[in-house]
Order: structure tokens, then C-alpha cells, then sequence
């Protein structure tokens, strides 16, 4: 039997409580937003030098803690966090403002934390093929209620947004490492989903 997988990094050792609480609700049978995905962005924050700034941390600990199927999801994250987050020390206003960015990811040109925060969330897009149809499977699971139709029409919707982005990535670091493979997996995504409505 393999053993089960470390935790990912917690900045809070005072306070492992809130880190079982937001692991569980990453662990509640979401199809792509889980304990993989929170662990692949902090991953992918440490590889853009972010992996010890504490609010940053949180905010990807915090960004996906509410994924229900509802309205507003970063915005209720970020509500979460703002309550949680009260008396622990942190900048609780800067990790919620960090988790209502990842909503669009649009952070402004000079929002260091923001750009990071947002590259290591979009990081996926950049995956192997194998990781990246895994990805696309989560994601088609979490919509598992909407129409064939309705999802295929939502996701190119999303995909097309992306693709038409001068800049995937707001790091130079993420632009170099990222942008080429995640612009080839968007094209490809694209195209099998506009064929989709032909056969």
C-alpha cells in the first residue's frame, strides 16, 4: 500500500486547524478543484519565488475553499478567509483581495503577489497532455449537471477568452516557462470542442 501523500506547506503552525478544515473541503469529491490542484499551485508559487510570502500562501490555500456549484466562489472564498484569518497576524484583507483576483486573473501590471498568484493558478493550462486531459475531465465532472451543449458552449466561451490574450502570464518567469504549451493546449481544447457540434 503507497503511503498517502504529505500535506501540502501550511505558513500557520499555530493554527493546523483551519489548514484540516479547507483540506477536507478539498477533498469533498470535486473534480478538478481539489487537494492536487492546491497543491500544484503552491508548487508553482515556490517556483516563481512566492513559496514564502505567508498572504500569498494562504490565498492559494484559501482561493478554490469554496467550490459548490453557487454564484461568486472567490468571493465567498475570500469572505472565508477574511473570517477565518481574523487575529492569526497575517494582512487578512491582502489574502482575500489575493483570492477575488483569482476570479479573472487580471492583477494590475504591478501587483507582484497578484501576477503570481494568478500564474501559478493558471499554470495548469501549460500541463503534459496527460495531466491536461485529466484536467479537462475535472473540470467537464464539476459541471457533470449541465447539458453536453450548454458545457461544450461555456467552455469554449472560457477557452477563447484565454487564447485571446495578448498575455496568458503576468511573470516573466511563467511567460518563458508556460506560455508555449499552454497556448498549444488551449488550441488543441478548442479544436476538439468545435468539432464536437459536428458529429
Amino acid at each position: 500500500m503507497a503511503a498517502p501523500a504529505p500535506a501540502p506547506p501550511w505558513p500557520l503552525p499555530a493554527r493546523t486547524d483551519l489548514r484540516d478544515r479547507l483540506l477536507l473541503a478539498y477533498g469533498t469529491g470535486r473534480g478538478y478543484h481539489d487537494v492536487l490542484h492546491l497543491t500544484e499551485v503552491l508548487s508553482r508559487l515556490t517556483e516563481l519565488g512566492h513559496g514564502d510570502d505567508v498572504e500569498v500562501v494562504l490565498a492559494a490555500w484559501y482561493h478554490d475553499a469554496v467550490y459548490d456549484g453557487r454564484p461568486e466562489p472567490e468571493e465567498r472564498s475570500a469572505d472565508l478567509a477574511s473570517t477565518e484569518l481574523a487575529g492569526t497576524g497575517v494582512d487578512v484583507d491582502e489574502v482575500a483581495r489575493l483570492v477575488r483576483l483569482t476570479e479573472h486573473h487580471d492583477p494590475a501590471p504591478d501587483d507582484t503577489r497578484g501576477a503570481a498568484l494568478c500564474d501559478a493558478d493558471l499554470a495548469i493550462l501549460a500541463a503534459a497532455p496527460e495531466r491536461y486531459a485529466d484536467y479537462t475531465a475535472g473540470v467537464r465532472r464539476e459541471y457533470a449537471t449541465f447539458p453536453a451543449e450548454a458545457f461544450r458552449a461555456g467552455r469554449l466561451a472560457v477557452l477563447r477568452d484565454l487564447a485571446g490574450r495578448e498575455h496568458l502570464f503576468r511573470t516573466a518567469a511563467a511567460r518563458a516557462r508556460w506560455d508555449a504549451p499552454a497556448r498549444r493546449n488551449l488550441e488543441a481544447e478548442i479544436a476538439a470542442l468545435s468539432a464536437s457540434d459536428l458529429t
